[in-house]
Formats: C-alpha cells, sequence, structure tokens
C-alpha cells in the first residue's frame, strides 16, 4: 500500500483503451478521469465519453460540433496553436457528451408530450380534434373526448396523429394509445387501428408554435423522419394499451408520429371505417432546457448546445403547464357543477345545434300530481 503502481504504465495504448470502452456506465467514466490527472488526459485525448454516447444513441454521430454557455466555436479557433487549439476543443467535447451521457440516466422517466401539431385528417373539427387526445378523460364537459377521423370505403387507408414532445432532445421508451369506444351508438363500436407505428424526427423548418389545425399529409410535407420503430399488433379494447420500444430511443427534434394502420370498424350510419382514439401518451426522458440542438440545412448534422452543467430543471407534475383548452374546460365543468348545486339543471346540446355527444340531466313532472320523477342520464346526439 506504501507503493502505489498506476497501471496505464504497464499497458500498452490499445490494451488499456479497450478495457476503458467495456465501461458503459457514464458515472464510471467520470471516476476514472478522476483518478489522476493522467487518467483523465487519457479520457479526453481518446473521446471516450463521446463514444459512449455514440454507442448509447447512434444518431448523435451526426452532430457536427458541440457548444458551451458563452462560448464561440469559431472565435476559438483563430486564437492559440493548433495543437492547443485542438486540446481545448477534446476538453470541451468531454465535458458536454460526459453530462449528455449522465443526463440520459439520471432525468426522470415522465409523460414527454408538449402539444398536438396536426391530423392527417379530421371528421368534425373541432367537436373530434386530435387536441382531445392529449385529454386521459374520457368525457369533457359532458362531451366524449376523441380524435376522430374521415370516413373511408378502404380499410387499408391510414391515419397520422403528430405532436410536438417537452424538449428537442427526449429518451423515449414506451407510448400508449387509447382506442375510443363509441358507446353513444349501437352495440357501442370500438373504432381501434389494427396496428399502429411510431415515427420521430425534426421539422424541415424551425416551429414556433404547434400547427394546431388538421391538414392533410402535414407530417410528409414539413419534417424529417430519422427513427421508425416496428409496426405493433393493436387489440380491440377500450384500454390505454401500452407499446415499449425494443430499446430506448433518442428523439432529437422533439417531433413524434402515431401512425394509425389499417381500419377495422365500419360505421352502420354511413358504412365507412373510422379510426378514433382516447388518448395518446408517450413516456421517456425529456432533457430540458439544460440542451439545445440547431440544424445545420446545407449537411443534415446538427449542433449539440449546452446552456447550463446544473441538474435539469424539470418542471414538477403541478407546475407542468397545460393546454389553454384543457384549463378552460376544467373551468366550464366547475361552472356547471355551481349551476347544478344552485338548482339551475338543464340537458341536452348546449348550442342546440343538435351535434356532438351532450351527457345532461332531465327533471320530469307531472302535470297534475307534481310527481317528481327520478333524475336519469341522457345521451344526445
Amino acid at each position: 500500500m506504501e507503493r502505489c503502481v498506476d497501471f496505464f504504465n504497464w499497458l500498452d495504448h490499445d490494451t488499456t483503451l479497450k478495457i476503458l470502452m467495456y465501461l458503459e456506465d457514464p458515472s464510471d467514466l467520470l471516476r476514472v478521469s478522476s483518478v489522476s490527472r493522467s487518467w483523465r488526459d487519457f479520457v479526453i485525448a481518446n473521446s471516450l465519453s463521446k463514444q459512449l454516447c455514440f454507442r448509447m444513441f447512434p444518431c448523435l454521430s451526426e452532430v457536427d460540433h458541440v457548444m458551451e454557455p458563452n462560448s464561440d466555436t469559431e472565435g476559438s479557433l483563430e486564437v492559440g496553436c493548433s495543437k492547443s487549439v485542438e486540446w481545448e476543443n477534446l476538453k470541451r467535447e468531454h465535458r458536454v457528451y460526459a453530462f449528455l451521457a449522465h443526463s440520459f440516466s439520471s432525468v426522470p422517466l415522465r409523460p414527454c408530450i408538449l402539444d398536438a401539431i396536426c391530423a392527417s385528417s379530421t371528421d368534425n373539427y373541432p367537436e373530434e380534434s386530435i387536441h382531445n387526445t392529449l385529454e386521459p378523460r374520457d368525457i369533457v364537459e359532458r362531451r366524449a373526448s376523441y380524435w376522430s377521423s374521415k370516413g373511408q370505403r378502404k380499410r387499408t387507408v391510414p391515419e397520422t396523429l403528430t405532436y410536438k414532445l417537452l424538449a428537442d432532445i427526449c429518451v423515449i421508451t414506451e407510448i400508449s394509445v387509447q382506442p375510443f369506444q363509441a358507446f353513444f351508438q349501437w352495440g357501442s363500436p370500438i373504432y381501434s387501428p389494427k396496428s399502429v407505428r411510431f415515427r420521430m424526427g425534426h421539422p424541415k423548418s424551425p416551429m414556433d408554435d404547434p400547427i394546431g389545425e388538421p391538414c392533410d399529409n402535414c407530417a410528409d410535407d414539413s419534417f424529417i423522419w430519422t427513427y421508425t420503430s416496428p409496426e405493433f399488433p393493436m387489440a380491440q379494447e377500450n384500454r390505454l394499451q401500452k407499446f415499449k420500444l425494443p430499446e430506448p430511443v433518442l428523439c432529437i427534434g422533439g417531433v413524434l408520429q402515431v401512425q394509425l394502420c389499417g381500419r377495422v370498424q365500419r360505421q352502420e350510419m354511413d358504412g365507412l371505417f373510422y379510426i378514433c382514439v382516447s388518448h395518446v401518451e408517450v413516456i421517456g426522458r425529456p432533457l430540458s432546457d439544460a440542451f439545445s440542438i440547431g440544424f445545420l440545412e446545407s449537411s443534415g448534422k446538427f449542433v449539440l448546445s449546452v446552456h447550463s452543467y446544473t441538474q435539469q430543471c424539470l418542471p414538477n407534475e403541478t407546475s407542468c403547464e397545460l393546454p389553454y383548452a384543457y384549463l378552460e374546460g376544467r373551468v366550464r365543468d366547475l361552472e356547471q357543477i355551481m349551476n347544478l348545486l344552485r338548482g339551475q339543471r338543464g340537458g341536452g346540446d348546449s348550442d342546440g345545434d343538435g351535434d356532438g355527444l351532450v351527457v345532461g340531466y332531465e327533471d320530469n313532472e307531472g302535470d297534475e300530481d307534481d310527481e317528481i320523477e327520478d333524475e336519469e342520464d341522457m345521451v344526445v346526439l
């Protein structure tokens, strides 16, 4: 114990490198680089943190260069000799990729959808909008909450639902989809797709706000897809069905698309096939505001930037910003409850046009003996 021996000095470069390449935990690699200056220099000079990230997610090989807070990459290249500039770049890459690798495992799993972007088609907008799939409840504002495609004569016509994720860099592990059961139709049919598939990517051009309006083929024209999952069969059941990806997927660009393949249920009214979805949920690790990306249109590569080396400030579930439509709906629900408590009870379609599903209350009074019958739930189409 009195004499410490550095085994790096007893092994050749290739053997030492091969040993350290077996490290798969980012924390282990950080511990190695903290042993001594020579070990740290070896880790930095051989870009071990960068190679670890590439092994975890090969799509990171498309990174053109990295940037740190208040760093000027172009300016740093013009100052100093070539060896010192190269060494500073290696140290910068080590810090960025070590922090990135650590974030992949340290950020907790949570729902990752920020908002809906668009649907390939919508039957009745906005009553059956894709935004309804963000709400886990089946009934909102006394109406059924779901998205519905347009009707098709062929079973094979697919549909897509496209969403914006919480961060530009997200590690996605599983996706859940719940088909909608039309309990207001005869036989309560379930309008489920035959199977589902998922794609992840980024917009072709900067997108300030989600599109919000349904438009045909919006995903094919506006996005570049970097990952496509296997096709998963879907059960014709009214429940949230979970689809675990074969391995965690790094979504660079913050856009996820659900592809709904094949139609099963025909609507009795018009004889057309529809797909209806009640809720979509995406679980993963959003890397929040600590990282951002910038795509280089000419090369197809992107710049990875770190804004802070402190732990990502992930919003808590209680502080997560909710869509305005959802908050507005909760206010209306409270108003309706207050009206019921005050005795202002009513039923039927609120706007009188007879469209949409309304779950209300009906009071029946006798003409002669003022007999009051029990209130019953009713469904108005």
